[in-house]
Formats: C-alpha cells, sequence, structure tokens
C-alpha cells in the first residue's frame, strides 16, 4: 500500500482547564524534514514530538504545530518587573537631574507605562501533563493525516495501474511486431539484390547471413523480458507496507532506459512510434511517483 506525501491532520485533547490542539502537514520533499512550532515554555519536548513524527513518516517536508489554550480562550500568564531595564531607566533619571536640574520624582504607574518594563510570561506548565496531552493530540492528527495520505495514495496506485495496463500493451505489440521487421527486411533485400543481380542467381547462404545480420542487431528480446520483470517489480512495491517512492523512481529510470534501447536497435518506424508513446505515460508515472512516501 502507497502513501501519498501529501497530507493534513488535525487533533485535539481537553485535560483539565486545558485543550491541546495539534496540526500537521505534509507535502512533497525528497527527505524527511521536520518543523515543530510549539510553545517557547515546552520547548524541551520537541525531540520527543520529532521522535513521534519519524515514527509515523518517512519521507516529505512535515510541519507540525502545537497550541494549548485555557477553557475559555483565556491564557495564563505571570506578570514580571524587567529589574535590569528598570535601574537603567533610574539611572538615566539621576543623569537627567544632575546634568539639567530635572526632578526625579516618578510614579509607579507612570514608570509601569515605559516599554518592556513589565514582562508578561507563560506560566510553566508541568512537563508531565503538557507531555500527556501533547502527545494524545499529536497522536489524532497524525491519524487523520495518515488517513489522508492512505486514500490519495490509493487512488496514485489505480493511476499507475491503470498505466502500467497501457504500456504493456504497446510491449506486447511491440513483442509481436519483432518478427516482422526481420521478414520484411528479407523481403526488401531480396528485391534489390534482383534488381542489381537481374538474371545473375542469388547467393542464398551469402543472403541468410546477412538476415541473420540484421536479426540479431535489432533483437530485443532481452529488453522486452527485462522491461516485463520490472513490471513485475513495480507492481510488488506497490503492495510493500514501507516508504517505496525512491525505488518505484528507480525502476522507472531502468524502465526509461530499456525502452530507449528498444528505439535504438528496432530500426523499424512502427516500433519507434510505440515507444514514444511508452515515454509519455512513463513521464505521467514519473510525475505521481515525485508524491508517493
Amino acid at each position: 500500500m502507497i502513501k501519498s506525501m501529501t497530507g493534513y491532520g488535525f487533533g485535539e485533547l481537553t485535560l483539565g482547564e486545558k485543550r491541546f490542539t495539534a496540526e500537521v502537514k505534509s507535502v512533497n520533499n525528497r527527505y524527511r524534514d521536520i518543523i515543530v512550532r510549539l510553545p517557547k515554555t515546552l520547548q524541551v519536548l520537541e525531540d520527543e514530538i520529532r521522535s513521534q513524527v519519524s515514527s509515523r513518516i518517512k519521507r516529505g517536508r512535515i510541519e507540525v504545530f502545537i497550541q494549548i489554550e485555557k477553557k475559555g480562550g483565556e491564557a495564563e500568564y505571570d506578570l514580571e518587573l524587567n529589574l535590569p531595564l528598570v535601574r537603567s531607566y533610574f539611572r538615566i533619571f539621576g543623569q537627567l537631574s544632575d546634568e539639567f536640574g530635572v526632578e526625579e520624582g516618578i510614579s509607579p504607574g507612570e514608570l509601569c507605562q515605559m516599554k518592556d518594563v513589565i514582562v508578561m510570561k507563560p506560566r510553566q506548565m508541568a512537563l508531565d501533563e503538557a507531555r500527556q496531552g501533547m502527545g494524545e493530540a499529536l497522536r489524532g492528527a497524525l491519524d487523520s493525516c495518515d488517513a489522508m495520505r492512505v486514500q490519495e495514495g490509493r487512488a496514485i496506485e489505480e493511476d499507475f495501474i491503470q498505466r502500467l495496463k497501457v504500456i504493456e500493451t504497446y510491449v506486447d505489440e511491440i513483442e509481436g511486431r519483432g518478427p516482422l521487421v526481420v521478414e520484411e527486411y528479407r523481403k526488401r533485400l531480396q528485391e534489390k539484390i534482383a534488381k542489381v543481380s537481374k538474371d545473375m542467381e542469388i547467393d542464398e547462404m551469402r543472403m541468410a547471413q546477412e538476415v541473420a545480420f540484421f536479426s540479431d542487431r535489432c533483437d530485443i528480446t532481452e529488453e522486452i523480458v527485462r522491461v516485463r520483470s520490472h513490471f513485475q517489480q513495480f507492481r510488488h512495491y506497490l503492495s510493500a507496507e514501507d516508504e517505496v517512492g525512491r525505488r518505484l523512481d528507480f525502476l522507472l529510470q531502468e524502465i526509461n532506459r530499456e525502452v530507449n534501447t528498444m528505439s535504438s536497435k528496432s530500426s523499424d518506424s512502427s516500433i519507434s512510434g510505440k515507444t514514444v508513446e511508452i515515454k509519455a505515460e512513463l513521464e505521467k508515472i514519473r510525475e505521481q511517483v515525485q508524491n508517493v512516501e
């Protein structure tokens, strides 16, 4: 079963007065890249979150958003004085008084209105509570994201199967055309010799050698066997449980190489035309493979 790298999931959990929410967004990427955004007070749990995501998603760019809210939408904050800044303000006030005779008197209310004198800090949360809440919410988000990736993966797999059938039809036609190419070459060679030699006797042994040489040069049996083997392996990967995107991409490169060889060896316009159609289908599959985990 293949999975798409594109998905979205949401999960939430309420513990007491707190509501934990998690969002997971995944998109195409050659490697696995995990970006985690969570409250600063809980940065210590980032590695655990990354590990939880890594166990479920093997490839892609994954963004994780985690938020914690108090019931009713109220956040809990502690107010603190920025003491170093307050001391700096009073030092400046003293300098103004000494240099210019400005009175030092200032009320606490006026001081608190100055920028950054009061700092708001979110209240610390017990790590065990945060770990449980975030873990459960993230698990739900990963489950729903995975369901979306599986659903899209089924659609991609169905497209692969249909296109492989089309390609295999072309390969069957190419295989059936192979012997006819040799026979047509033999007839054309006989006609040319007959025109040139007129009443001269044709050397059948020499004719047979030329036809055999041509047949060996344009024989594509090995390429057809390898292509069909790659098709079988491609279908096998579609039912694999682990990530297969890179392996499918490699197989497509090998299939394309064999098809190019068929086209160059055949010296037949009909076979060349079918290989062009095959490569067009392979390109469409390759575009889809870029979105497979």
